[in-house]
């Protein structure tokens, strides 16, 4: 009765314990206290069922375990339970035909006792006893415990590989999962985020979790180097740091366009990973960029932080095809960037234009005609010489005016000075007495000053959509309205004039719509141009207050 409450007790134990390697543990110390023996071992057999994959001792000093060498496959006497799968009960090993005596330094063993363990029908293994200490043989009761032990051990193992299996599987969901985040975040990027330098720390991070990299860097193709662009993680690299194109593995990689896998990267790595901050490293993963064919540069990972050093094959998956989408980023990121550089380009180029016609159609024609009325008054008589000069000086006060006007629309002093709606205030009023506008002014900002930056893009934009009204809007009346609030600065232009269709402007590159949107781009805020035939137009700008 001791004995069946004592394997009530194991069995309820066991069947808890969901480690396979405690288990086996367990298995066999249990088995040595409930039968009294001095040995245990656990053979566990292949797939095919043959022989023995791996074999487990208890009871065995571990220099004498040392000493055996190999561990044995299942033959002789162990073979009995792989050829019968039944139980066996032996007094003498040696005294069996199927004994093949013991290995040098094996210790004595005579009486002997195994059951197989039958998992779902199928043997999977047999748990052996040997040397029963304090009488010459086990008994009946000894096997008929070690019978239940095998089958609760049997129940256990397959809890146990049940558990197992839906923990791989858990880690593959999660790493899929973990994957189609990624994938998520980098499609997200390219509908929403076009910023280079964010769209790499994104993918630097996202692909450094999705491999469980102690390090992930990113390297771009600089003519005929690659030049590290980002990184996370535990790597401290210099900056500008830089690895040739041509005698490095990522170079390599990138020019196959196939994945690098490097188990100890001290050795096989062409570059040193201690040039960029990585002196430690052990293993690395190097997977190429590539859009539409074109190498744009390389990810590489190093030092998997899971339970294996090494990167794995589910690896070299995830990032390879993480990789793909992080190419297109990169390479929608730098269309963008190259496209805003043409714009701003343009919109500089053509408010320079607009400046020397001003130049060149006003003030300089102005000045000829101020030289004239001199040089003919130095050829007149004095009396129609004076009338000439103080022509003269008037004209010259005018053109000094239409300077002093050019000036304040590059850099107006009250700006500074002053703040952002005085200058507007003086803006619009300027702008309306020179082309007989009738202004509605609702500035609600008062003398509070912003940010220069902020002030600056408010202002131009402003300047901006009121020298469209007064040359193409046809306008009587303009309403221009300027207010703060805890988070934004908020701006608009209204003219009721004869209106246009913003798509059509935008393409001919007219009315400045470019450079306005360059301004807002710049301070993070957006511009809304609104308008129609016959509708007069709005200009809405909207900036954020940091």
């Amino acid at each position: 009765m001791d004995r069946l409450r004592q394997l009530l007790d194991v069995g309820r134990s066991l069947t808890a314990e969901l480690d396979l390697d405690h288990l086996l543990e367990r298995v066999m110390q249990t088995a040595r206290e409930l039968c009294g023996a001095r040995y245990a071992a656990l053979g566990v057999l292949d797939e095919e069922r043959r022989e023995l994959a791996q074999f487990l001792t208890a009871g065995e000093d571990p220099a004498v375990h040392t000493a055996i060498g190999h561990l044995p496959r299942g033959r002789g006497i162990l073979g009995l339970l792989i050829d019968q799968p039944v139980p066996i009960r032996l007094h003498d090993v040696s005294d069996h035909p199927r004994s093949y005596g013991f290995p040098p330094g094996h210790p004595p063993m005579r009486n002997f006792l195994g059951a197989p363990i039958v998992v779902r029908g199928e043997a999977w293994g047999n748990l052996y006893l040997t040397e029963k200490e304090g009488a010459e043989d086990f008994d009946d009761h000894d096997l008929e415990a070690i019978v239940v032990l095998a089958e609760w051990a049997a129940i256990a193992i397959d809890n146990a590989r049940l558990f197992g299996t839906s923990e791989r599987r858990r880690v593959e969901l999660e790493r899929a999962v973990r994957g189609m985040e990624a994938t998520r975040d980098i499609a997200l990027a390219l509908g929403g985020e076009t910023e280079l330098d964010r769209v790499l720390e994104l993918i630097v991070k996202r692909g450094r979790a999705l491999v469980d990299a102690d390090a992930l860097l990113i390297w771009l193709v600089d003519q005929d180097v690659l030049r590290l662009a980002a990184h996370a993680g535990n790597a401290t690299p210099p900056a500008g740091a830089e690895i040739p194109f041509t005698g490095s593995t990522a170079g390599a990689a990138l020019s196959s366009g196939e994945p690098i896998r490097v188990e100890d990267a001290s050795t096989a790595l062409i570059v040193d990973p201690a040039r960029f901050g990585l002196g430690g490293a052990r293993s690395a993963l190097i997977v190429p960029l590539l859009f539409r064919g074109r190498g744009l540069g390389v990810l590489a990972a190093f030092d998997h932080m899971g339970q294996a050093a090494t990167f794995s094959d589910d690896d070299e998956r995830a990032l390879r095809s993480f990789a793909a989408s992080a190419a297109t980023a990169v390479a929608t990121a730098h269309s963008v960037e190259a496209r805003r550089l043409r714009d701003s380009i343009g919109a500089a180029e053509a408010e320079r234009r607009r400046w020397a016609r001003d130049l060149h159609d006003e003030t300089l024609q102005g000045l000829g005609a101020t030289k004239l009325a001199l040089s003919a008054a130095l050829r007149g008589d004095p009396a129609a010489a004076r009338r000439q000069i103080e022509g003269a000086v008037a004209q010259l006060e005018r053109e000094i005016g239409a300077l002093r006007g050019i000036i304040a629309d590059l850099r107006p002093p009250a700006l500074d000075e002053l703040g952002l709606e005085p200058a507007l205030r003086t803006l619009a009023e300027r702008v309306g007495a020179s082309h007989g506008l009738a202004l509605d002014l609702n500035l609600e900002l008062g003398e509070r000053r912003l940010d220069p930056d902020i002030e600056t893009i408010a202002y131009r934009v402003a300047q901006e959509a009121l020298t469209n009204v007064t040359k193409h809007a046809a306008a009587t009346g303009v309403r221009l309205e300027l207010r703060a609030t805890a988070s934004a600065l908020e701006l608009s232009v209204r003219d009721d004039g004869c209106g246009f269709a913003e798509p059509a402007a935008e393409r001919s590159g007219g009315y400045g719509i470019t450079g306005m949107r360059e301004r807002a781009e710049i301070g993070g805020g957006r511009l809304r141009v609104e308008g129609g035939v016959g509708g007069g137009t709005t200009v809405a700008l909207m900036l954020p207050l940091r």
